[in-house]
């Protein structure tokens, strides 16, 4: 499964960003390959109007099957949902931590 962070950071021991449009960037954690690779957010979240959607689209792009964010947008969320990304919302300040409670079942899709 590919899951995407938001974070600003490119190893799963960085925290776990509050927003998904307006983050820094995504930790694309591929389980099968156990393989990371980070996308940049740089230009949505300095973008005035429409950075949920765009991201959203990015991490479509990315071939993302699983969300894991503070919170989510209503537009992004509809975005992500209509291309059949699970989104789950997370307190957890790691995303270790997150990647733990998503694989015992413990985060809650949103």
């Amino acid at each position: 499964m590919i899951i995407a962070f938001t974070t600003a950071s490119s190893t799963l021991n960085g925290e776990l960003d509050p927003k998904f449009g307006r983050a820094p960037g995504f930790l694309i954690y591929d389980t099968d390959q156990q393989s990371i690779q980070y996308l940049n957010n740089d230009l949505n979240s300095a973008s005035a109007q429409g950075a949920g959607i765009q991201a959203a689209q990015d991490v479509i792009a990315a071939g993302v099957q699983y969300l894991v964010t503070g919170s989510c947008g209503p537009k992004a969320t509809l975005v992500l949902k209509s291309a059949g990304v699970k989104i789950f919302n997370s307190d957890s300040v790691t995303l270790k931590a997150c990647l733990e409670l998503l694989n015992s079942g413990k985060l809650i899709e949103a």
